[in-house]
């Protein structure tokens, strides 16, 4: 597809532009209405396309967990492999502005069967949970109020933190919108150990002087919008010694990583990255123990 119309369909995803005004560039770029209209469902995310791990999964115990949060209940879908007696590092997964759907379950399994006791927190949970709409759900996330939505995630290291099955280690993974939160938990946690933060906007450079968790920072090498923000980045990064990798796939798009959308998965980059996360995460949080098959 057309690079051109990837990039437009970005701009509307986060907002920066209107949904008529796409639609107008769309069919300009695609050369008809018609034209325009087969190229959605391309955009949009298929899941009817196969998870990785199956939802009923008999290997793994699936619950939906909460904690109090200014007041407020925060729910998210919790994770971990059966048949381990013992404690397990913890990790919070964070979605895209899409919000908690199956895809991110999906990553939260796998992670559960490498052993970590893992979270899917669903930040809409406090305005009704995730719909399945996912125009209303990005529209929910861009009305979400950023402070108390910090405050939230930090909440989830913390809950996970003192969670009976976790050894107390807890590092953080995010996507899109949820790896900018990533790289501000990293700096607003006193208890992240860690932060996997795939294509996230970068935080504010005068916050990076308090970041206290290591940082894997993954990047598709077409995602421009993102990528302008990486040498500023990793200037202040460097200049305040914080202990960070950054790693850019030549030739993915952001979103690499999503595999229930076609159009922006790439298998190669997608593999390559997760398995530079598996060995992070382990080396900072401690390895997670062995899963039965």
């Amino acid at each position: 597809m057309d690079q051109r119309i990837i990039d437009l369909y970005d701009r509307f995803t986060h907002g920066q532009i209107g949904r008529r005004d796409f639609m107008d560039r769309l069919i300009t770029l695609a050369g008809s209405v018609a034209a325009a209209g087969a190229m959605l469902p391309l955009l949009s995310n298929d899941y009817a396309r196969a998870a990785v791990v199956a939802e009923d999964d008999v290997r793994l115990d699936i619950s939906t967990a909460s904690f109090l949060s200014g007041g407020k209940n925060v729910s998210g879908y919790l994770v971990r492999a059966r048949r381990i007696d013992a404690k397990r590092p913890a990790v919070l997964v964070i979605h895209e502005n899409r919000g908690l759907n199956p895809h991110i379950k999906d990553i939260t399994r796998r992670l559960a069967l490498e052993g970590y006791l893992a979270f899917g927190i669903d930040l809409l949970s406090v305005d009704g949970g995730t719909p399945a709409d996912e125009d209303k759900a990005r529209d929910m996330i861009a009305a979400l109020d950023r402070p108390a939505t910090l405050a939230r995630a930090v909440d989830a290291v913390a809950f996970l933190a003192r969670h009976e099955a976790s050894t107390g280690s807890v590092g953080a993974v995010g996507f899109c919108w949820g790896g900018g939160m990533v790289n501000l938990l990293a700096e607003a946690s006193p208890q992240l150990k860690a932060g996997v933060a795939y294509y996230g906007a970068q935080p504010p450079l005068d916050k990076v002087p308090d970041i206290k968790a290591a940082l894997l920072l993954q990047y598709g090498g077409l995602d421009t919008r993102i990528n302008e923000g990486i040498p500023a980045y990793e200037e202040a990064l460097k200049k305040a010694g914080k202990d960070y990798t950054i790693y850019v796939y030549e030739g993915a798009n952001h979103a690499f990583n999503n595999d229930v959308n076609p159009t922006r998965y790439d298998p190669k980059a997608a593999a390559l990255a997760w398995s530079r996360t598996g060995a992070f995460l382990a080396k900072h949080l401690g390895a997670p123990p062995p899963v039965e098959t």
